[in-house]
């Protein structure tokens, strides 16, 4: 895959991030009854026992976690490395597990959806399945090298 593509996959996941960010500050600072919908079920969510990790509310960690993962992003921009990518997707890559679970909780076990909690969830999905491609080529997305140092892939 030629490299414009791949700056237009991380870009999309760039943009994937800052609305994650914006559904995780709603959560953080907005009480439930003024984001949530009566008849939605969104406070059967946010009032479980789901919504806390530690003692923390989730949306906390969302607003470090995306705020983090974008200034990483920007540097990844300013100056690609593969570092940087690694830790990129595998932050993509354990936020995946971790959304496909709070989906598996929302749909199965509390059977109510919250739509900002649907927004981070769905946009860190699509995120891993951006990265996909990558995985695919090596350890998190790093071009393997053969026994003379030479990166070998596309």
């Amino acid at each position: 895959m030629n490299n414009k593509m791949k700056d237009i996959r991380y870009k999309i996941i760039f943009g994937l991030f800052l609305v994650s960010l914006i559904s995780s500050i709603i959560l953080s600072i907005k009480p439930a009854s003024e984001i949530c919908d009566i008849n939605s079920g969104c406070e059967i969510v946010y009032y479980s026992a789901y919504n806390s990790f530690l003692g923390v509310q989730n949306s906390y960690y969302g607003v470090i976690i995306f705020s983090l993962l974008s200034i990483l992003m920007i540097s990844y921009f300013i100056n690609p490395t593969n570092n940087k990518k690694a830790v990129i997707n595998l932050a993509i890559l354990i936020g995946a597990l971790i959304a496909l679970y709070f989906l598996y909780v929302q749909n199965f076990v509390l059977k109510a959806f919250c739509q900002y909690c649907l927004i981070v969830d769905l946009s860190t999905v699509i995120s891993f399945l951006l990265i996909l491609p990558e995985l695919k080529k090596g350890f998190l997305g790093i071009k393997k090298e053969n026994e003379e140092g030479i990166t070998t892939g596309s």
